[in-house]
Formats: C-alpha cells, sequence, structure tokens
C-alpha cells in the first residue's frame, strides 16, 4: 500500500514502512533527525530518496 512517498508492502523489507521506489525505512530518516542531522546529510547518503 503507498502512502504519498512511503510504501508499505510485505513483500519490500517485511512490511517496514519505507520510502517509496525504495529500500530505504522511514526510520532510518528519523534516527537521523534525532541524531542532530541535517534532512541534507540523509538525503547526501541516500540518493535515491526524491
Amino acid at each position: 500500500m503507498q502512502y504519498g512517498a512511503i510504501n508499505i508492502d510485505k513483500e519490500t523489507m517485511g512490511g517496514t514502512p519505507v520510502f517509496a521506489g525504495t529500500r530505504v525505512p522511514l526510520q532510518t530518516f528519523f534516527d537521523y533527525l534525532e541524531g542532530d542531522n541535517k534532512m541534507e546529510d540523509f538525503l547526501d547518503d541516500y540518493p535515491s530518496v526524491k
């Protein structure tokens, strides 16, 4: 099931919410922000996330 930029599918990462079209978990983004990193750092490290 896709919710805008987020995809949840048992066939992709066992149903873990990921950014649509990638295998990058949404939680990874939250972990970056909690670690005082910038969104730009995340996007640089995960270029498949648009």
